[in-house]
């Protein structure tokens, strides 16, 4: 067993570990005889065999599926080790919720759209009943997106414009609800609408509340490229003013170009820290990332969501000032990363209307060439966009491994999936628990086991504030996953990226065994997790 007690390294030792009431009611130093109380109950071999608390994957994108009856079961996490998923991140989630049909359409690429989801929910107390009601394979906690807050308050279709005192208050308000009803504090993501409309005055406000009962303050920031050290500084600011824990989303450096800023980057970090400001953030251990195809678009012309995007590309003019912004960017435009990569370096990874299969899993000059539009491959991408409403994902290979693996060594870094469910994910969805433990332990030497283990869920569990989870003592949570360590390994790919590692053989949610030697039994026994305050 790796033992992650609070305030000690994290320790291996041989115990045995009792659960009932879906708790840790005991761990027995040394192993041996189970005491009488255990006689007659379910007993897990776990001899030569890695004991540890159960895997918190800090930044998840699986908001429908946890209150899908059908998509709860989750193999794709609860293979790997995955207990508890944070979920409501980037800004982009589903509570609390304006008009149920608007916010499916929007963020179809991003979270899915299971069909079998009563979107029957309006707030975030709605919506975490729902996941206590679908009972899924895993445990989920929440984070209030900042942008279903600029859209409460402003008004659907007008979430760009400046918000006056009135409509903070009104975003401060929901924000409030939200962190009653359980949830475990703020996201945002500057680099996506709304939320990339607001200014540091804004989030400050909303931060205030955050730190007012302790919560996280969870940001994709507004560059993690080319203006990444001045993104930095300005979330650091809104900390800094609000005393709320800064969390760093999926920490990156996009683009080979920009290399040579993360030795200023982290030593910028590290001064914060050391100036007082809480600062976590976690991590995927993947050179590729994954978001919406409409980012390759300026950030004017995603202005207004969706629709205003939509009808921008079917305007003649509008659609060719969209592409001269593409293939040569000014500073209004933002970073292209059309010219940071090369459309070579973008794959498709879903179209989740289902209506261009032949796409999927082709980077953008193949697609375009399957599409018949291999002269204008960036023609075939507008057109694409406009016919799907943006509603397309992407998976674009631009990060450096050396910058994979210093980001990595930080003790305040944690993991995480950052992984998209539909048509061909990033192998991330699959793979990023056990990639760690069998690539980064064993075939690198970047951590010990120890150490991996103490990220992947105590480092991660204090970061979110789940101090019942995290750790194999008595009172705890009983979440764990049984795992070989000479065997663990990600088989996920970029080519077949829904595949379920190997090594993992058991995996504890609630005290039951929803993994039973490496295969899912169907036992889901997730449920909703609530900050107590």
């Amino acid at each position: 067993m790796i033992d992650c007690a609070a305030g000690v390294a994290p320790v291996r030792r041989r115990a045995d570990v009792v659960c009932d009431g879906g708790r840790v009611v005991s761990v027995i130093p040394g192993g041996g005889a189970l005491p009488a109380a255990a006689l007659g109950a379910e007993v897990l071999d776990c001899a030569g065999l890695v004991v540890a608390p159960g895997f918190i994957d800090t930044h998840a994108h699986t908001d429908l599926a946890l209150a899908s009856p059908s998509a709860g079961a989750l193999p794709m996490k609860i293979l790997q080790g995955v207990t508890t998923d944070v979920v409501g991140q980037d800004g982009l989630s589903v509570a609390p919720l304006d008009q149920a049909a608007a916010v499916r359409d929007e963020l179809r690429w991003l979270v899915g759209d299971p069909a079998d989801v009563a979107w029957g929910w309006r707030d975030v107390a709605g919506y975490l009943a729902a996941i206590d009601a679908a009972r899924p394979a895993l445990s989920a906690a929440y984070l209030v997106p900042h942008g279903a807050l600029r859209t409460l308050a402003l008004g659907r279709g007008a979430e760009a414009r400046r918000p006056g005192p009135d409509d903070v208050a009104r975003m401060c308000s929901a924000l409030r609800a939200g962190l009653a009803a359980g949830a475990l504090g703020l996201s945002t993501g500057l680099i996506y609408e709304p939320c990339l409309h607001a200014d540091s005055a804004e989030l400050t406000a909303l931060c205030r509340e955050v730190a007012a009962v302790s919560g996280l303050f969870a940001v994709h920031l507004r560059s993690e490229s080319d203006d990444l050290l001045a993104a930095t500084e300005e979330v650091l600011g809104i900390a800094r003013a609000s005393g709320v824990q800064l969390h760093l989303s999926h920490m990156k450096i996009l683009g080979q170009r920009n290399v040579h800023l993360c030795d200023a980057w982290l030593a910028l970090l590290e001064a914060a820290r050391a100036d007082g400001v809480h600062v976590t953030g976690d991590q995927y251990p993947y050179t590729a990332s994954s978001t919406s195809l409409g980012q390759l678009l300026p950030r004017w012309a995603q202005a207004g969501g969706a629709g205003e995007a939509t009808r921008r590309l079917g305007d003649a003019a509008e659609r060719a000032r969209i592409r001269r912004a593409i293939e040569a960017p000014s500073a209004e435009d933002g970073p292209s990363s059309w010219l940071r990569t090369g459309p070579e370096a973008i794959m498709i990874a879903d179209v989740p209307s289902g209506r261009r299969p032949e796409v999927v899993g082709k980077n953008l000059c193949e697609a375009a060439g399957a599409a018949g539009q291999g002269g204008d491959v960036l023609g075939f991408v507008l057109d694409l966009l406009a016919a799907e409403r943006l509603a397309v994902s992407m998976i674009t290979f631009s990060q450096d491994e050396a910058v994979v693996e210093r980001i990595l060594k930080l003790p305040w870094v944690n993991l995480c999936t950052d992984g998209l469910l539909g048509g061909r994910p990033h192998p991330r969805t699959w793979g990023s628990f056990p990639r760690v433990l069998g690539r980064y332990v064993r075939e690198r030497g970047v951590l010990t086991l120890e150490q991996a283990v103490h990220k992947l869920s105590a480092q991660a569990a204090d970061a979110m504030g789940l101090h019942e989870r995290g750790r194999v003592v008595a009172g705890a949570a009983a979440d764990l996953v049984v795992f070989d360590a000479a065997r663990v390994l990600d088989v996920a790919t970029f080519a077949d990226p829904a595949r379920g590692p190997v090594g993992i053989e058991h995996v504890v949610v609630a005290g039951q065994v929803a993994v039973r030697a490496g295969a899912a039994t169907g036992v889901r026994a997730g449920a909703a997790l609530r900050a107590r305050r």
